[in-house]
């Protein structure tokens, strides 16, 4: 839960302030001076651009924000005679003004000369970002490694061109995160760049262990020596994997699948399917150590890879039609838990901010502050300032979206 009390007149802006503070709003404001300086320099003298200021920039974050609640196509739809027209927000800043900032806007301005890696131009911010939901929270014991839901809105998918389609441009990178499963709290970010179409592209590596074992490395590097139980899916279970993290003091239970995992070091006889016809919760196991290989039967086969639970504890899938199926325990709590996670993709994911860069680092940062505010809004159900107020994730996007924009109404809309 969190680590700190938040009192009871606590906004929608001080809970996202946790994540991203005023100081980390200053540095983009001298950021994006900087690169309007020095892009002007190069290209020419822009005569309607003026510095932005503190207040604009936190209006420019609102703007943005606010397509995460009413999922316009484009954020200029805001000053728009059409559907997504908002008059209410759009008298705070013009439409050139708010096209200006989009045109300079950044938060690492120059590239030092030590720099190699692909994201410097928002690393400070995923540092930031990281250090706030490191110091705001502390996780359960149980976590999932996962990709979060960030695909396209479904609603423009099903209404657009095929052309339309073809125009958009394919995400450049792939994001993966680290998800307390009792709560929801996105704990760790790990973005992985696609880095050209070579041999070594993402491309290349998307189905290949490595890539896999290498994005499990780096999300669980804070959590060495916490006796975290950690859920993955079939690409990330792997046996060496997971006895390099016993090593750590972290325990895993993973989804096996022959085509997508790395089977190394596991007994051929428990990866072939039996022959002989079984009934539904049937299961065997294999062990080495502390590792169990279960294979379960339900309407087929499903193997399990884990140190974290004995094989021998009895555990049960509880189906509406067919009532208990008995299982090892391990099979429950990987089912619970996904389950959990699965529900909060379809409860969040359509509270991504929906506008749509070119450039993969702005698509980056946006996709960042959609899980920062959907962490704040977690916090905020934690507090007791939600049994005062108790908003609705879409009106605390709202509250945040008005005091981003210094807006003075405080009452919820319904």
């Amino acid at each position: 839960g969190p680590t700190r009390k938040m009192p009871l007149t606590a906004s929608a802006m001080d809970f996202f302030q946790l994540f991203v503070p005023d100081n980390m709003l200053k540095n983009m404001v001298v950021q994006t001076n900087m690169y309007a300086k020095k892009y002007q320099e190069r290209f020419g003298s822009d005569d309607a651009w003026i510095d932005v200021t503190l207040t604009e920039m936190k209006a420019f974050l609102g703007y943005m924000i606010s397509t995460s609640i009413h999922h316009c196509e484009s954020v200029l739809s805001i000053w728009s005679s059409g559907f997504y027209s908002n008059k209410s927000i759009a008298l705070i800043m013009t439409q050139s003004r708010f096209e200006k900032i989009l045109k300079y806007f950044h938060i690492v301005a120059f590239r030092s000369s030590q720099t190699t890696h692909s994201l410097y131009k928002i690393q400070p911010f995923l540092d930031s970002l990281q250090n706030g939901f490191d110091s705001a929270f502390r996780p359960s014991q149980a976590q999932v490694l996962h990709e979060p839901l960030i695909d396209e809105d479904p609603v423009f998918i099903a209404t657009c061109t095929e052309r339309e389609l073809r125009k958009r441009k394919k995400r450049k990178f792939s994001l993966w995160v680290r998800q307390c499963s009792s709560t929801g709290f996105i704990c760790q970010i790990y973005v992985h760049l696609k880095e050209g179409s070579g041999a070594d592209g993402l491309d290349a590596l998307k189905n290949k262990p490595q890539l896999h074992s290498m994005v499990a490395k780096s999300l669980c590097q804070n959590a060495s020596g916490k006796n975290y139980i950690i859920f993955t899916g079939p690409s990330i279970t792997s046996l060496n994997l997971f006895e390099e993290f016993e090593k750590q003091e972290i325990y895993c239970c993973g989804l096996l699948s022959t085509r997508k995992s790395d089977c190394t070091g596991l007994p051929p006889s428990m990866l072939n399917n039996s022959e002989t016809p079984q009934s539904r919760g049937q299961y065997r196991i294999r062990m080495k150590g502390n590792m169990s290989l279960i294979c379960w039967y339900n309407k087929g086969h499903f193997r399990f890879l884990t140190n974290a639970y004995s094989p021998v504890q009895q555990g049960v899938i509880i189906k509406r039609k067919s009532g208990e199926i008995p299982c090892p325990l391990a099979v429950e709590a990987f089912a619970a838990h996904l389950s959990y996670i699965c529900k909060y993709d379809d409860k969040y994911s359509k509270y991504f901010i929906s506008h749509k860069p070119n450039k993969t680092w702005q698509q980056v940062f946006w996709f960042a502050i959609s899980i920062a505010i959907n962490n704040a809004y977690i916090l905020y159900k934690m507090s007791e300032a939600y049994h005062v107020t108790r908003y609705s994730r879409a009106q605390f996007g709202e509250r945040l979206v008005k005091e981003l924009l210094g807006l003075e109404d405080t009452s919820p809309s319904h």
